[in-house]
């Protein structure tokens, strides 16, 4: 998982990502209620196989809004994986998920 020429992509384009968070994500009812706002800093790889695997939360603010990161980034479809020298890597991204009131 060194550098890649191409980082992976996901099914319709990081702009395309970025919209499928904000339609899907679910402010946990924890977090609304104690105004919780800010910045969930996911990492995951993108396989060779373009799947999401190894979640993990570098950055959390509490009330489940990690948890509710991560099942966003799990459910986001196949992705198209890193390319280096022309062949499919497995590939670790970071992300950051906002939640805003």
């Amino acid at each position: 998982m060194d550098a890649v020429d191409d980082l992976p992509v996901s099914p319709k384009g990081m702009k395309g990502f970025t919209n499928y968070l904000l339609k899907n994500l679910t402010y946990p009812t924890a977090a609304k209620e104690a105004g919780t706002p800010g910045m969930v800093v996911l990492s995951f790889v993108v396989s060779v196989e373009g799947k999401v695997e190894a979640v993990e939360v570098l950055q959390d603010i509490g009330n489940g809004c990690d948890e509710e990161a991560v099942r966003l980034s799990t459910k986001s479809g196949t992705w198209t994986p890193g390319m280096k020298v022309g062949k499919a890597v497995a590939t670790r991204m970071n992300f950051p998920v906002h939640f805003e009131l």
